[in-house]
């Protein structure tokens, strides 16, 4: 097949989501290198992102690029080799293994503290915020940490398990409003070096550690924006252990990023450069997997706050780039872009979720009120 056709086939399918090549919308795409539509139906959504790291195309609304096309499916047409050695290995293979779990904290989340301090809030909370009567970022993080913290009916004196930690903006939070004492795990050493930092003075412990090495008892577990890195192989031992770390009349707090539909892959290029090993679950999977440990007491979707969080973080990324471009490169400009932009439009097109769920081991005497907790 000809370079005239590739490029045919390419047209087609993208004004069938309103965007043109070469057209004079935001949301149109310029071609920079003929050869980008064979590369791109060759290799699917991976070679679509490799190109853009490439220069071979361009488009000055990402987001809104990427909305359109997953609203009209188009990333179910383009179909693709690539993709299937990460479905093959994911049935193989535990992806998601306690040997692998350090992976993602090298390669995503220990990259450089000051690329998050650049782009996240004053808190450096990396998770998406609560934007019901927030005007900034830092108000809709604080929103959702204050929203968190009343789903768990925090008291003085307990004692919270924090999984996935982060830099600690939550756990300080819990610690410095509520008088709890907290226990951080992460698996990344940028995070834990400086959560310990920024948790100076207060009773918080971080642990660089995987979950499965967690085994004490607590009054409250909660883990923020953690589960998409578990993988479906490993949902039922998650949910164990955050079992058998809570007390008997405990609360635990699960949010975290939701699919439509049951996988065990993600998207091949998120998987490469971003997020390595991490898999998005489904509704199905996470009932199935509480199923027979946890009673839900609420399941709460804010999804279409991921959209302005992430408009707002490659705001600030964007803003902050030229004291990070020595560093760091054109290339990684480009893919964090990418990354960033790409997931606004995901969400914007309702593609992908974030729930807060709360459990309790053997419900909530009286019943659990979810309606007290929301703005």
């Amino acid at each position: 097949m000809g370079k005239a056709s590739f490029k045919q086939i390419i047209s087609d399918l993208l004004a069938d989501a309103g965007v043109t090549v070469g057209g004079g919308k935001p949301w149109d795409i310029e071609v920079r290198d003929e050869k980008f539509y064979g590369r791109v139906l060759r290799g699917g959504s991976l070679a679509l992102g490799e190109a853009y790291m490439d220069g071979w195309w361009d488009c000055e609304r990402l987001d809104e690029f990427f909305c359109r096309i997953l609203r009209a499916g188009l990333d179910e047409q383009v179909a693709s080799w690539t993709g299937i050695p990460l479905v093959i290995a994911a049935k193989l293979i535990n992806r998601q293994k306690k040997s692998r779990a350090f992976e993602v904290g090298r390669r995503h989340y220990d990259i450089g503290n000051d690329i998050y301090q650049a782009m996240l809030d004053k808190r450096m909370i990396y998770s998406c915020a609560y934007w019901q009567g927030a005007g900034n970022l830092d108000q809709a993080q604080e929103n959702k940490l204050k929203l968190i913290c009343a789903k768990l009916k925090l008291k003085a004196g307990m004692r919270v398990l924090d999984i996935g930690c982060g830099w600690g903006g939550l756990a300080k939070y819990m610690a410095g409003n509520h008088g709890v004492e907290v226990v951080g795990v992460t698996v990344s050493k940028e995070q834990a070096r400086l959560a310990a930092e920024l948790c100076l003075g207060l009773p918080v412990s971080i642990r660089l550690t995987d979950y499965r090495d967690i085994s004490e008892c607590f009054d409250r577990v909660v883990s923020i924006g953690m589960f998409e890195h578990v993988g479906c192989k490993n949902y039922q031992t998650f949910m164990k252990v955050a079992r058998r770390c809570l007390k008997d009349a405990g609360l635990f707090l699960l949010h975290t990023i939701g699919g439509n539909t049951s996988c065990a892959t993600i998207d091949p290029w998120i998987d490469r450069y971003i997020f390595p090993n991490a898999v998005l679950p489904s509704a199905k999977q996470i009932a199935g997997a509480a199923e027979g440990k946890f009673v839900i007491e609420d399941w709460h979707n804010f999804g279409a706050d991921y959209d302005t969080t992430l408009l707002h973080w490659f705001a600030n990324f964007d803003r902050n780039w030229p004291r990070l471009t020595e560093r760091y490169g054109e290339v990684f400009y480009r893919m964090w872009k990418y990354y960033l932009l790409a997931c606004a439009g995901s969400f914007r097109a309702r593609e992908n979720q974030v729930w807060q769920i709360v459990f309790s081991r053997r419900g909530v005497l009286g019943g659990y009120c979810p309606s007290c907790h929301r703005a």
